[in-house]
This record gives structure tokens, C-alpha cells and sequence, in this order.
């Protein structure tokens, strides 16, 4: 068999009604989270992982709008696709929706809402990148759990039990936005059947996993930053956060410019020619100061 590299997928669908009246005529995806898109938070999570094939799923029409803001993305050393959502019938659905696009790959699935930063997040998706079979959940403990899917583990770390927000909780460890799925997650996909609100559930596609006991999950340490930001609070909050991490401590979050250099995909004159076609902004401000620091050292 041929291994083929890893593709992402950002789920940038939905009606985000949640975050109405913000979302009557924009995609919350392109909402600013402080100083950037919400939607280039995942994205950067993939590029951290080393994922440089992605596909966007979004709604027809939103597809003109992230086009553009990605028209440049080949030069973060990125190859970008797209495909329309017609109507958001489940998480699991992207799988499907991506079959072209994956061609047998294994994927990694992010969803266009969820954003994390930890130091040691790199690290821990890297070691899931290479898993060749099965799939890995990224699971994280919260105080409350009603609202997600819910993880029991045995007392070797190995999963028990899925459950969607249940209504008594068997652990306090749910389910992120993030999850690494291997080449037969978009055949598994269509075997679905749509649960009671008429969708493609992303429970009952890890629970495949689970029942064929090849399903891994990576728990984020309590330090790791996570947020599901379709919400106003937790938009509030996440952009709160990250200014004052970046203010603090003089780092730049979910930069994909910054990112795409640090991988090697792109060099340090590049970096400067992305940097001179930003506006006067704090976040060019910041740019410029990593490009100042890697031309003294």
C-alpha cells in the first residue's frame, strides 16, 4: 500500500446562529478573534501539525469571501481548496464532502470555530500525525461537560465510552474540535446513519472507531488553552486572552506568515515581502519584530 501524505480540513459551514446578530450577513468563521480571522486559528493548528493540503468547507455563499482572503495562501507555501456545504447536516458530513479531496489520504478534521494554543500541542499532533491506522481524538478536562461529547477512559488511558452531551456525565473529559482520522473515514462517513436532528453525527463516526478498537485519544494538558469560540462569550473571552498573551508575552498567535517560515515552507525574504503588503496594523508591528530578530541572529 502507498502511503499518502495527511490532507486537512477546516469545517467553516454552518449557520452560526449563536453568534446572531454578528452572523445575519457574515460567516462567524471571518469574524476577528483580536488581531486575526477566527478561521486562521485552526488553520494554524494544521500548519503547526505539518499540513500544508487543505480543503475549506464552507456555505455557497461565504465562498467568494474566503477565496479572497486566500487567494495569497501559496505564499505561505499552502496549496488551499475549497468546497460548498449546501446545508450543515453534521460534522461527519465533511468527511464526505471531502472524498475528492482526501483521494484515500488520512485527515486531520478541525473545526473552523475551535481554537487552541499550548506549548506542547505541536509535539502531541505530531506524534498523532503519525499514527497509520485508526483515529485520535484530542480530549480535554472541563469543570462543565453537558454541551459536548464525553470520553470514559480505562484506567490504562484506553477510550470506553462516547457519549453526546449526556445528561449524566461519566467523566469530565469532552471531546474537541480536532480530530485525526485515518484513509477509511470518509467510507466509514457514509455508512452513518442521520441521528434524530437529521444529521451526520461526528460521535457516531468515532464510535466506529471505538467499536473496531482503533480509536486513540491525546489528552491536552490542564495548562493547554481550548475554546470553542461560536458563542459571544466565548469569542469575548478568547480575544481577551489572546491579547494579553500577545502583550504579555511578546509572541504572536496563530500567525500562518510566522508559522510557514518556522517550517521551512517559505524563506526569510519571502517573510519580508508578506510583511510589506500588511497594513499599518499591530500585527505587522509584530511580524516585523520576529523578522528583525531572525536577520540579528
Amino acid at each position: 500500500m502507498i502511503y499518502k501524505e495527511r490532507k486537512g480540513i477546516i469545517l467553516a459551514g454552518g449557520m452560526g446562529s449563536r453568534l446572531a446578530p454578528l452572523t445575519n450577513v457574515l460567516s462567524k468563521h471571518l469574524l476577528p478573534v483580536f488581531d486575526k480571522p477566527m478561521v486562521y486559528y485552526p488553520l494554524s493548528t494544521l500548519m503547526l501539525a505539518g499540513i500544508r493540503d487543505i480543503l475549506i468547507i464552507t456555505k455557497p455563499e461565504d465562498l467568494a469571501l474566503f477565496q479572497l482572503m486566500f487567494s495569497f495562501s501559496h505564499q505561505w507555501g499552502l496549496n488551499i481548496e475549497f468546497v460548498v456545504q449546501e446545508k450543515p447536516d453534521g460534522i461527519a458530513s465533511a468527511l464526505i464532502l471531502a472524498e475528492p479531496f482526501l483521494d484515500g489520504a488520512p485527515s486531520v478534521l478541525i473545526l473552523g470555530d475551535n481554537i487552541f494554543y499550548s506549548s506542547g500541542l505541536t509535539g502531541v499532533m505530531r506524534k498523532a500525525m503519525s499514527l497509520s491506522v485508526g483515529a485520535s481524538i484530542f480530549t480535554k478536562e472541563m469543570a462543565s461537560v453537558n454541551q459536548y461529547a464525553v470520553v470514559e477512559l480505562d484506567k490504562n488511558g484506553f477510550p470506553l465510552t462516547i457519549e453526546e452531551k449526556p445528561e449524566n456525565p461519566r467523566s469530565n473529559l469532552v471531546v474537541t474540535g480536532l480530530y485525526f482520522y485515518d484513509g477509511t473515514a470518509s467510507e466509514r462517513a457514509k455508512q452513518l446513519k442521520p441521528s434524530k436532528r437529521g444529521e451526520l453525527e461526528i460521535t457516531d463516526l468515532n464510535q466506529s472507531y471505538l467499536d473496531d478498537q482503533c480509536l486513540s485519544v491525546c489528552l491536552m494538558h490542564r495548562g493547554a488553552i481550548w475554546f470553542d469560540a461560536g458563542n459571544h462569550e466565548n469569542l469575548l473571552e478568547a480575544s481577551s486572552l489572546i491579547a494579553s498573551i500577545q502583550h504579555r508575552l511578546g509572541v504572536l498567535i496563530s500567525s500562518p506568515e510566522e508559522i510557514a517560515f518556522r517550517n521551512g515552507w517559505i524563506e526569510l525574504g519571502q517573510l519580508e515581502n508578506l510583511i510589506s503588503a500588511l497594513g499599518e496594523s499591530s500585527y505587522r508591528t509584530m511580524l516585523s519584530c520576529i523578522l528583525n530578530q531572525e536577520r540579528k541572529g
